[in-house]
């Protein structure tokens, strides 16, 4: 054979193998069987970087392991809990409010129009709402925090130092607070009212907050908000006498409107034109309320000669929930003066009336011993371990809402200072066993 020839044959049986590779690179037969994979493509494994195509076959089920620790949320954990504590410290008061604050929204604020000519870009103001939320005061240091309500974020709001406060009255849009303690004497009661700088919508003022006020007179005993919150009544003693001072908060003048040889008083200002007044109670001393109408500047009794008396009055004033030194709780119609035990017993101060004065939220005593009431427990001798009621004002139906003691999220508590939101969306309160604040989803 030439030479010729050879190279001839050599260039034909190269282009044959060239070809066969060439089509088996681009074509792979599929399997017969769903779902089955044949490794029927020798020069495709053997040359894997042509297998480019996507396999008709049913793909494998088994998925990549996840190596990162991520765990996805179940729906158990999704659900919020029920009870929660708010505050990371004590407190020595809170006050609720109405927030105004940017709806999350999607897509953006801001929108483009396009025109085959030109481009405009329109802003369109984000939308708002309000939504509950709370202030309190840190007992240790006086500084003011805040944080919605249905998702705790406590931000500290104000920077002003005032140690060891004991207790803490806010008005109810919480634009101003007063903190009571004792000065370095430890006996003298020392009061400061302070005015809360306005937040703007969308600014972030977070800890940089200062509290400017004035004080008001020394050993105040007690002291009580209007409902529009533009004025305050508090009593202190002068000589053997107690007097009553109502003080606005905006103009800053001061007006008597209360005057008693007593000297142990608690008020309350359920609405514009009436305040109580209640002798401090003790088991075996008869307890005696009082309204005046702050314009009237007049004195009537209401109830009397109970002992132990404490009470809790309607947003409205007809209504008057009341206990005794048995912890009995019976509802006072003001108007016919006919009163109704509840199924309950407790302490009116463990209540809040609601917004439409249909309905109390009380924490009731699990267990009540054999002591001396409301004494023992002012004092400080016993503490409840409480579980949350509803109370139908018209029937009397009593409905547990929970007992924070046996509930996620929960543990014991010995509840006071109870309020609810506007929306009635949730109940806060202050367990008096270490003073942290606490709320409760009630929908």
């Amino acid at each position: 054979m030439s030479k010729r020839n050879l190279i001839l044959i050599i260039i034909i049986l190269a282009g044959i193998v060239g070809g066969a590779m060439l089509f088996y690179y681009f074509y792979q037969p599929q399997s017969q069987i769903e779902g089955e994979v044949q490794d029927v493509n020798f020069f495709a494994n053997f040359f894997p970087f042509g297998d480019k195509k996507p396999s008709s076959t049913t793909p494998s089920t088994n998925q990549p392991t996840d190596i990162s620790g991520f765990e996805p949320t179940t729906e158990e954990e999704k659900i919020e809990t029920k009870i929660q504590k708010v505050s990371s410290f004590p407190i020595a008061g809170f006050g609720v409010f109405m927030k105004e604050r940017f709806k999350e929204i999607t897509p953006p604020a801001e929108s483009v129009t396009t025109t085959p000519a030109t481009k405009t870009t329109k802003l369109v103001a984000p939308p708002t709402e309000f939504a509950p939320t709370l202030r309190y005061v840190e007992r240790d240091t006086g500084n003011i925090y805040q944080t919605f309500a249905e998702k705790i974020d406590e931000r500290r709001f104000s920077k002003t130092i005032i140690p060891k406060v004991h207790e803490a009255y806010f008005d109810n849009k919480t634009e101003s607070v007063a903190m009571r303690y004792l000065k370095g004497d430890n006996k003298t009661i020392e009061t400061f009212l302070g005015l809360l700088p306005k937040e703007f919508l969308g600014a972030d003022s977070a800890g940089i907050n200062e509290l400017k006020g004035s004080f008001l007179p020394d050993n105040i005993s007690d002291m009580s908000v209007s409902p529009d919150s533009s004025k305050m009544f508090y009593i202190f003693n002068t000589g053997d006498s107690a007097v009553g001072i109502a003080l606005n908060t905006i103009t800053n003048t001061k007006s008597q409107i209360f005057n008693s040889p007593l000297t142990e008083w608690l008020s309350e200002w359920p609405n514009s034109k009436m305040i109580t007044m209640t002798t401090k109670p003790s088991a075996n001393v008869p307890g005696f309320m009082y309204s005046i109408n702050p314009e009237k500047k007049d004195f009537n009794k209401v109830l009397g000669d109970i002992n132990g008396l404490t009470t809790l009055t309607s947003k409205d004033g007809k209504m008057i929930l009341y206990g005794d030194n048995n912890l009995s709780l019976k509802i006072l119609n003001v108007s016919d003066n006919n009163s109704n035990s509840l199924s309950v017993r407790g302490l009116p101060e463990k209540c809040v009336w609601n917004s439409t004065n249909e309905s109390l939220y009380c924490a009731v005593p699990k267990s009540i011993t054999n002591t001396v009431y409301p004494d023992s427990w002012y004092q400080g001798e016993i503490s409840f371990s409480d579980e949350i009621w509803k109370i139908d004002v018209k029937n009397g139906n009593a409905t547990i809402i929970i007992d924070p003691s046996s509930s996620e999220g929960g543990e014991e508590v010995d509840a006071i200072k109870l309020s609810v939101d506007e929306t009635e969306n949730y109940l806060f309160f202050i367990n008096k066993k270490d003073s942290y604040l606490w709320k409760l989803n009630l929908k």
